[in-house]
């Protein structure tokens, strides 16, 4: 069993690709299972690199600041990529939201790119920005 431990959890079938049910836990302690169909939290299927972010996020108790620093990043990359990666876990914030949420991130991360390369200033940014969210809840 130590040979798997830092292993990633599947979440396919390697056979049919189908979604994989959690149906049994054991505590390496004392060998005890527990068996049964458990679901699994909404964030232990997240892809990487949006896992690695939200761990980073969670690090540094939710310094963008110190993400930049660490990730070696501009601000606007980072919170790109940290739209992303809600967007990914299903938690996004305008559910109710007309546009779809996946419309609306990569229409954020584009403008935030922009700007970051330096092709936009921060001015029209704040523009599209603003146009992009009123396009939301249209």
């Amino acid at each position: 069993m130590d040979s798997h431990r830092n292993q990633p959890i599947p979440t396919q079938c390697p056979s049919c690709a189908a979604a994989l049910v959690v149906s049994r836990l054991q505590c390496p302690a004392c060998g005890t299972e527990v068996a049964g169909a458990f679901r699994p939290g909404r964030l232990i299927n997240l892809p990487e690199p949006h896992a690695s972010l939200l761990e980073l996020f969670l690090r540094v108790r939710g310094n963008v600041k110190e993400m930049e620093r660490a990730l070696g990043l501009s601000y606007p990359t980072v919170r790109a990529r940290l739209e992303k990666a809600i967007v990914a876990t299903g938690l996004d914030r305008d559910e109710g939201a007309s546009m779809p949420s996946e419309e609306l991130a990569a229409g954020r991360m584009a403008i935030l790119e922009e700007l970051d390369r330096g092709v936009i200033d921060g001015r029209t940014a704040a523009e599209r920005l603003r146009e992009l969210q009123q396009r939301r809840s249209t």
